[in-house]
Parts: C-alpha cells; structure tokens; sequence
C-alpha cells in the first residue's frame, strides 16, 4: 500500500496529465468541451478514477464520454511515461456531475427565496394575536423574588 500523500500528490498529476493530453494531442472531432475536474487513486495505485464534464447537449456529452473511452490507451500510455511510477494506473473515466447538482441546488434556494417573499408579503399590516411579547420577565412579577 502506498502512501496516502503519495497517492493524493500522483493523483493530481494524472488530473494534469490527463488534461494536457487532451487539449494538445488528442483530435477527436466528438470530444466536446471536455473540463477534468478531479482524480482519485486507489490505495495501491492501480487503479485511477478520472471525473470530468462536458459542456453541451446529452448527444455531445455523450459523444464526448465515446471519444475519452476511444482515448483511453493514448491517455494511460502517456500517463505512464510521464509519472515515472512502476505500475501505470488504469483509467477510469466518470461524468462529474456536481453542475447538475448546483443547478438543482440554486433551484430550491430561488423557491424558498420566493416562498419567503411571499410569506412577507401576506404579513404586511398584520399584527400579533396576542400580546408582542408574549414571555413574563421578572419586573412583572408581582412576588418580587423572580420566579413564576
């Protein structure tokens, strides 16, 4: 098992490594705009998870995902020459899909913004059912010794 710094530090570099590959030598007209945002290697360093997105329709995320699969020996062997480690890590490609996420997230926060809104605007010159302050404070106290 190797080290888990060693292991976060060479997963980095496949990121890097990886994305460079793909902007300067592979050609493939189906790969879209194709963003690596994060890899991960196993503890043996054997096996390596690649998350990216793609920007554009399902069609072209889907050509896009077809062209990494396509790539994926160029991308290993490239991989392999550049980390200099003894075993090249297999590549596992992954659609990342923190945006689809966010999107979804932004969308309930804008439906409670509303929500809130609206329920401000039902409060408008409204006021309390009972007293403002509805809690005894010791001052009120008839006893004088605080408690009620």
């Amino acid at each position: 098992m190797a080290d888990e710094a060693r292991a976060r530090r060479l997963a980095v570099r496949i990121r890097e490594i990886v994305a460079d590959t793909l902007e300067r030598q592979v050609k493939d007209p189906r790969l879209g705009m194709v963003t690596i945002t994060s890899s991960k290697l196993t503890s043996d360093l054997r096996e390596a998870t690649v998350f990216y997105t793609v920007y554009g329709t399902a069609e072209e995320k889907a050509a896009s995902a077809a062209a990494l699969e396509s790539a994926k020996g160029v991308l290993r062997s490239t991989v392999g020459k550049r980390t200099g480690v003894r075993y090249t890590p297999s590549l596992t490609f992954v659609a990342d899909e923190i945006p689809e996420h966010a999107a979804t997230i932004d969308d309930l926060l804008a439906k409670a913004r509303a929500a809130d809104s609206e329920l401000a605007r039902s409060r408008e010159g409204k006021s309390f059912a009972g007293e403002s302050d509805p809690y005894r404070r010791a001052e009120d106290d008839e006893d004088g010794d605080g408690v009620s």
